[in-house]
């Protein structure tokens, strides 16, 4: 008898002391995952901001971990199919520029998305916000890609009060028109609430909020300005974007709490990609350039995860992670049985969340485009061409569509912050820049160390080599001659 209670006491030690699964009884989380668009790294209290209140996002990283080393694509789309898929754009051919309202393409139909997952596991899945993943069929729509709910925008840059891009209009509920009136922003965060409100309790909740704000054109109302005459310009209006995104986040957050669902809600926020315009409209702190480049400042985005009872309040998570690593992270603790046929990129991250153990990630690519691209290894990074920044707005060049025009320099190419992108850095014998950084001892990538580091160089650049190999060619392409704007964007007139 002594023998057998010894041996029951010693399982039940060893079954507190195990690592709570996915599959325990109640451990299943509700997931509230937030997306701010363009915002800029040190734009947020918690990130070390001083110029505009975010306290609602700042409550996110005190209730949990701040993610110093969180990493996304340099622009919108490629982050977003990263995000919905665990796999780099490269692999869809997602690697340049946006998807744009009359692109005849879209995250293509043979991956298998995030939400897809989550219902398998048993969730109600919903986004409320900003899509940018394709509309050229209603196949590419939401509600067709694992998504039972699905309200607000399919494409970048839309008016934040009348909801049109370039002539057609774009707000949908379920996938439909909708002609919801009022801010975009007071919408997506009226919508996300009602959604936490009135969801299914018998399921848990997947609600993916990815807020146009504080992406162009900038657009706020007036009341939320006032704070910051200080400013100046476009800073002074994004700062009021900025604080009406956390007003609604802070809403968001409301919700979970009067229903009683903060213990079992992991929230998740961060930016698409790194603030545009740095040091005239967003501020990335000491990061090396913004949107559209590999640099840090593109790159390396403000982040926090809260969950109560699971991840310390108030923590910093310093380990390298990218935004691929939450499709298997989000999975596997929501218990789902997925099989990807298709290679994942993304690796489970939780441990390195929760408790701040070492990330099992060695190697990030950054991107790999025609020409140009960056990988980190360890602590170093390879920047291949560099200077070449993407943005939203202007159209893709023949080069983007072309890898081996976009092998040259483009002169007219569109340029972040400016109507023209920078020429592609080049060494004197034609072949791109290449640069190196240790980014743990010179984050802000100020010292080109490639030259006293030639060794290291190869190391990286065959690495490199092995997954550009890897890549589809780049769907983008200039508008079609004779396109004609529908009406309503995702409709065929």
């Amino acid at each position: 008898m002594k023998r057998v209670t010894t041996v029951l006491c010693l399982l039940a030690i060893a079954l507190l002391a195990r690592p709570m699964l996915a599959d325990d009884a109640g451990a299943r989380p509700n997931i509230v995952y937030i997306i701010a668009d363009d915002m800029g790294y040190a734009d947020a209290g918690f990130n070390g901001g001083k110029e505009i209140k975010t306290p609602a996002i700042d409550s996110i990283a005190a209730a949990g971990a701040i993610l110093k080393q969180f990493y996304v694509q340099p622009v919108c789309s490629p982050t977003r199919a990263s995000f919905m898929t665990g796999r780099y754009p490269m692999r869809m051919g997602l690697q340049v520029g946006v998807v744009r309202p009359w692109a005849e393409y879209g995250m293509p139909l043979e991956e298998q998305t995030l939400p897809q997952g989550l219902k398998s596991a048993g969730y109600e899945t919903a986004i409320v916000g900003k899509w940018h993943l394709g509309t050229v069929t209603p196949a590419y729509l939401p509600t067709a890609r694992g998504f039972d709910h699905q309200y607000g925008h399919y494409n970048g840059a839309i008016d934040y009060n009348t909801h049109i891009r370039d002539g057609g209009f774009d707000w949908h509920k379920n996938d439909k028109v909708n002609r919801d009136e009022g801010y975009s922003t007071h919408l997506i965060g009226r919508e996300a609430v009602r959604l936490i409100n009135e969801r299914d309790k018998n399921k848990p909740l997947f609600l993916y909020v990815p807020f146009n704000a504080v992406h162009a054109p900038h657009q706020v109302p007036d009341e939320y300005t006032k704070p910051y005459d200080n400013l100046k310009g476009t800073r002074k209006t994004y700062a009021g974007m900025l604080a009406a995104m956390d007003e609604a986040i802070g809403k968001i957050l409301k919700a979970i709490d009067d229903n009683g669902l903060r213990k079992n809600t992991l929230i998740v926020f961060h930016s698409d990609n790194g603030g545009p315009s740095p040091g005239k409209v967003t501020d990335n702190g000491s990061l090396r350039a913004g949107k559209g480049t590999v640099y840090e400042g593109g790159v390396r985005v403000c982040a926090v995860a809260a969950w109560e009872g699971h991840i310390k309040p108030g923590s910093v998570v310093d380990q390298p992670m990218h935004v691929v690593d939450m499709y298997p992270t989000l999975l596997k603790l929501a218990g789902a049985k997925v099989e990807q046929k298709l290679p994942l990129d993304g690796m489970d991250v939780w441990a390195t969340i929760a408790s701040g153990q070492t990330s099992p990630r060695k190697e990030i690519l950054h991107n790999t485009a025609p020409g140009r691209g960056a990988i980190r290894m360890g602590d170093w990074k390879l920047v291949i061409g560099g200077n070449i920044s993407e943005t939203e707005g202007p159209e893709p060049t023949a080069a983007d569509a072309n890898p081996a025009a976009a092998a040259k320099p483009a002169a007219d190419a569109p340029a972040a912050g400016g109507p023209r992108q920078k020429r592609q850095a080049r060494r004197a014998d034609g072949g791109p820049q290449i640069e190196l950084f240790n980014v743990a001892k010179d984050p802000s990538e100020k010292t080109n160390v490639a030259e006293a580091n030639p060794d290291k160089v190869k190391e990286l650049r065959a690495r490199y080599d092995v997954l550009a190999a890897q890549a589809v060619a780049p769907k983008s392409a200039p508008k079609a001659a004779g396109f004609k704007t529908p009406k309503v964007w995702g409709e065929k007139d």
